[in-house]
């Protein structure tokens, strides 16, 4: 079985979009994502609904709820690491196209620095 190396996007001004966003929430819904983390990271992408999804190639989701807040936390996966890009309160049915798009750009830029060149 593998197991996947769980790691956070590094913004090039130094922070860490996901862990910030994790950070910002109560006890009880960072609790949950911790778990549903840990989950992602031992089921790599044979995660599935209702945990995770594909949002558009390489972007995928993973869907935390708790009452009722709907938390996302975007990553993608490229070898065996499962890189999460960043997170958001989830307020509209469809992922907005923007937060995909910034997954895609921090996706690019982690890429460029770790992952042996240009995207």
């Amino acid at each position: 079985m593998t197991i996947y190396r769980l790691e956070f996007y590094q913004a090039p001004r130094g922070d860490y979009p996901a862990k910030d966003f994790l950070d910002s929430l109560p006890e009880g819904p960072r609790m949950k994502a911790a778990a549903w983390l840990g989950l992602l990271q031992e089921k790599g992408p044979n995660l599935q609904r209702p945990y995770a999804d594909i949002l558009e190639e390489p972007i995928r989701e993973l869907r935390v709820s708790f009452g009722p807040l709907e938390m996302r936390l975007l990553y993608f996966i490229h070898e065996q690491s499962i890189v999460v890009t960043h997170g958001f309160l989830k307020k509209t049915r469809k992922v907005p196209k923007r937060e995909i798009e910034l997954a895609k750009r921090y996706r690019d830029d982690w890429l460029t620095a770790f992952g042996g060149g240009r995207p």
